[in-house]
């Protein structure tokens, strides 16, 4: 039995769960107000258009995969945080089959400017957190970062890796944690 909606939270919850069971072609305005039990217009009152709903049906997507993690350590520790990166991406390839190359990759290269602005801004959010972990890790040998390389260039360095496994959906850290470990440790 549908419930009525009442928030925009809850209709992409709804979104979530319709691309889960039948995939990302069955999110638009009628669907998601038929699975919601309310009327098109009433989706409308949160979102202008199908490319609006979707677009912010992909971030909260991506704001599900890489929610905070009950343990707040993992962000203390780089190696930590990379195994749990990468749980993430596999719970994501899992949950959403086809999201990291069908669609939010896709963005990058079509003309679709507030989708593109949001996946940047959910990809600098990623990366500022690696830096954050980066120069939090008690456990990173002293002088592992110089002016050349800093921890900002060694953040974008494993970012990239994680671009590359999303497109390879390859979840295994352990060649990543190797390197991380010859290089920081």
């Amino acid at each position: 039995m549908n419930t009525i909606v009442t928030s925009k939270e809850e209709i992409l919850k709804t979104s979530r769960e319709l691309i889960q069971q039948q995939g990302w072609s069955a999110v638009n305005i009628r669907s998601v107000a038929g699975a919601c039990g309310v009327s098109v217009g009433s989706i409308y009152n949160y979102f202008d258009s199908k490319a609006a709903l979707v677009c912010a049906t992909v971030e909260s997507v991506w704001c599900e995969i890489f929610h905070r993690p009950e343990d707040s350590a993992v962000f203390r520790d780089t190696q930590a945080c990379i195994v749990w990166m990468y749980e993430r991406m596999k719970y994501g390839c899992r949950q959403y089959p086809g999201f990291f190359t069908l669609h939010s990759l896709g963005f990058m290269q079509e003309e679709k400017s507030d989708g593109k602005r949001r996946m940047q801004q959910t990809w600098q959010h990623i990366l500022d957190g690696l830096c954050s972990v980066l120069k939090q890790d008690a456990g990173i040998r002293a002088g592992a970062f110089t002016e050349q390389f800093t921890a900002e260039r060694f953040a974008d360095i494993l970012f990239s890796l994680m671009l590359s496994a999303l497109l390879r959906q390859d979840y295994d850290p352990t060649a990543v944690l190797e390197m991380v470990r010859r290089i920081l440790y």
